[in-house]
């Protein structure tokens, strides 16, 4: 996602709590990320059927390097991993608005950098104009 789309959609998340929910406790946040995590599951789930992938999901859980229970566990913990995630984020909107647009977006531009140290992630040069993207894009939200 674009920075200045993530650092819009956080706006427009405050926006929400501000003027549509009219209520800041940590339970609105919890349901906010329940709702939309409950559509884009919805979603998500009508267009893997509709567009018919769902009759390769067996061979590309069997084609897995690390075998059928290693793909379970990770599409469960990259779930896990992203809710905790949207929660922190959501959780840091209600706390304090700038700020956490401010943070959200420099993650963007840090993100790859810190996958080539902790991964040892090859470089290539799709990750070099991501990260180039990301940075010019982090300077104009500065700017």
């Amino acid at each position: 996602m674009h920075p200045r789309s993530f650092s819009r959609l956080l706006s427009l998340m405050q926006l929400s709590f501000q003027k549509v929910l009219r209520r800041e406790t940590f339970s609105v946040v919890l349901e906010m990320q329940i709702y939309t995590s409950q559509m884009a599951t919805c979603v998500s789930t009508v267009g893997m059927f509709a567009s018919g992938e769902w009759k390769g999901l067996q061979q590309e859980m069997e084609g897995f390097h690390s075998g059928r229970v290693s793909y379970v566990l990770t599409l469960v913990w990259t779930a896990v991993s992203w809710q905790v995630c949207a929660v922190g984020v959501v959780r840091l909107i209600f706390a304090v608005s700038l700020f956490s647009n401010v943070i959200s977006t420099l993650s963007l531009a840090i993100t790859p950098l810190a996958a080539l140290i902790v991964f040892h992630d090859k470089m290539n040069g799709v990750k070099v104009i991501a990260m180039l993207l990301a940075r010019c894009a982090f300077g104009s939200y500065i700017y």
